[in-house]
């Protein structure tokens, strides 16, 4: 059962695996855009009619009229290289909530929340730009499909551990369940920081091309920094730590700055 598993698993690793643009980071993703995007939008949809729209109007024209110029830059982007079928399949919808969270989000195809509590760290339209490109690079980069794909995996895989050591005495098979268990919880945890990390580098790039300033995306976590929500160990965290995400962010300025540029003569 454990060989026929493997099997399986590296067949379907093969074939589902693809590159995300721009950062070059192959990822494996078994969920089809057919799959996501209607539930996504109808979640989003059950969204709004359960939370209180802003009645800041200001703020809210400001939100969606940053978030239609991204989405812009991003269309370009993949009408330019080849991404037709996935840029139609984008419904951009942005609306701000009246939440008190420091928190936004993206769903799949384009379906983004800002809460109004996160304005103060935004400080400015640059920083909205900044946390607006962080957001939607999640929608781009497809890590809801992705997230879901190592879900169903993670599941799979458990069972496979319980089928396989069924045999086994009780001891072996404690074992391998909580190395099953060990390794498949701090590996999603992992694998959401490489998500955040990545989301933003392309949230940077999304930001220029759309006419925003850069630095201001580093401005935004030395904001969050200061407020001091960030008090998990980066180890156990879903998110890299404000300081490796403020240096991260430093460093790879000037590179978006040059993609920025590639792209946008395109």
């Amino acid at each position: 059962m454990r060989k026929a598993f493997i099997f399986l698993t590296t067949i379907l690793l093969i074939y589902s695996c693809t590159t995300v643009p721009i950062t070059g980071r192959q990822r494996v993703n078994l969920v089809s855009d057919s799959q996501i995007l209607p539930s996504s939008f109808e979640m989003y949809s059950g969204f709004l009619k359960e939370n209180k729209v802003s009645k800041n109007l200001a703020k809210t024209n400001e939100i969606r009229q940053i978030g239609n110029n991204i989405s812009k830059a991003v269309d370009k982007f993949m009408r330019a290289n080849g991404m037709v079928a996935e840029a139609d399949s984008y419904k951009w919808e942005f609306n701000l909530i009246e939440d008190k969270s420091m928190n936004a989000w993206c769903l799949p195809g384009g379906k983004v929340v800002f809460y109004e509590g996160i304005l103060p760290i935004c400080a400015n339209a640059d920083g909205i730009a900044a946390v607006m490109g962080h957001e939607i690079a999640h929608a781009f980069a497809k890590h809801g499909q992705e997230r879901m794909t190592a879900g169903y995996a993670q599941q799979l895989g458990g069972v496979a551990v319980a089928i396989g050591t069924a045999k086994d005495d009780p001891k072996k098979k404690a074992i391998w369940q909580t190395v099953y268990g060990i390794g498949s919880t701090v590996g999603m945890l992992k694998y959401s920081r490489v998500h955040e990390t990545e989301a933003d580098k392309l949230g940077m790039v999304f930001m220029i091309m759309a006419g925003y300033k850069p630095e201001e995306a580093v401005n935004v976590w030395i904001r969050m920094s200061a407020n001091g929500k960030n008090s998990t160990p980066e180890f156990l965290s879903t998110h890299p730590s404000h300081e490796t995400r403020i240096q991260d962010l430093k460093a790879y300025l000037p590179t978006a700055i040059e993609m920025a540029a590639k792209y946008n003569a395109k």
